[in-house]
């Protein structure tokens, strides 16, 4: 008998009225505007202007979404294509189902796209909002909890993940919550990207590499754990040999990075430094009008006493001579 476990929720949607709330697409929404919020902070702090990591977002959120989708459908395709299966569930992304690999991939090129017509580079951007992807899917893993999916190996452990529901292959009974496991792994790399930024100044990208690697360490144990269906090479799951592929490219990028280009932007965004230059020198030519101003008045001032000095002077050698 279990004493302590942690429930699973009846339901991963909540009828408001007419309008179904989905747990899975809430935790979503709420990742993406954190992320936002914490890159837009640290954006202005880097001396860029406020408002510019989400007009990127506009871009990033949709490509991102896609290739998330795109990524998980693919390497998952049994579940859509195969004999029994309905090919438009591919399409319900409310149900489940995002690859980070792939939202990472395709996100890139839609910020990409928004800096390029915002004329910032990627990397500082990247760099900006490194913590607060690894937040987003920190509240994002939560909406596998509204689903009861993605969980680990069977344990009996006081946080065991007890699930009920028999659909889908599902077997009731208490698993290690994976879940909950990668939610705090990414508020530990949040952490760790945050500190590490501050202390080592990161620029050009080392930031956001960072986070993968840290992030990548921390999936590949975690997916070990899970025993949802998976396709497997040389023994590993599939996502376990990308997690290890991508962590060699970010500690790569990391170390021939700060080789090259050391240190951290001066710039990350022009248009913030014109306008504060732009105001700066209206503020210096309003002082510089006010110092003129002063300068010609004293000059003005000991031309008067120097002229009345003189006529004093004349006017004593006229009562002499008299």
């Amino acid at each position: 008998m279990d004493l302590a476990f942690i429930p699973s929720p009846s339901r991963g949607v909540v009828e408001l009225g007419p309008i179904p709330l989905r747990g899975y697409a809430f935790c979503i929404i709420i990742g993406v505007f954190v992320a936002v919020w914490l890159g837009n902070k640290r954006w202005v702090a880097r001396g860029g202007q406020s408002g510019t990591v989400a007009d990127i977002a506009v871009w990033a959120v949709p490509f991102g979404l896609v290739g998330g989708r795109l990524y998980h459908v693919i390497t998952d395709y049994q579940l859509y294509f195969s004999e029994g299966r309905d090919w438009v569930d591919a399409f319900k992304i409310w149900e489940g189902g995002l690859g980070i690999w792939g939202a990472i991939a395709l996100g890139a090129v839609g910020a990409w796209i928004g800096c390029r017509r915002r004329g910032i580079p990627l990397p500082a951007w990247a760099d900006a909002l490194a913590p607060g992807i690894a937040l987003a899917q920190a509240i994002g893993r939560w909406g596998n909890w509204f689903n009861q999916e993605l969980y680990g190996k069977p344990t009996d452990l006081p946080w065991a993940l007890k699930i009920t529901s028999a659909e889908d292959g599902r077997v009731p009974g208490t698993y290690h919550p994976t879940f909950l496991y990668e939610s705090l792994w990414c508020i530990g790399v949040a952490v760790l990207v945050i500190w590490a930024d501050r202390r080592f100044k990161l620029g050009h990208g080392r930031a956001f590499a960072l986070y993968v690697a840290s992030y990548c360490a921390g999936r590949g144990w975690i997916e070990y754990m899970r025993v949802d269906d998976a396709h497997h090479v040389l023994g590993l799951r599939l996502n376990v040999w990308t997690a290890i592929v991508v962590f060699v490219l970010a500690v790569v990028y990391l170390v021939v990075s700060a080789k090259i280009r050391p240190g951290r932007e001066e710039v990350v965004e022009p248009a913030a430094v014109a306008d504060a230059s732009g105001e700066g020198e209206g503020d210096g030519a309003d002082a510089s009008g006010g110092d003129g101003d002063s300068v010609k008045l004293d000059k003005g001032e000991r031309e008067a006493e120097g002229e009345a000095k003189d006529e004093a002077k004349d006017e004593a050698k006229s009562a002499e001579k008299s």
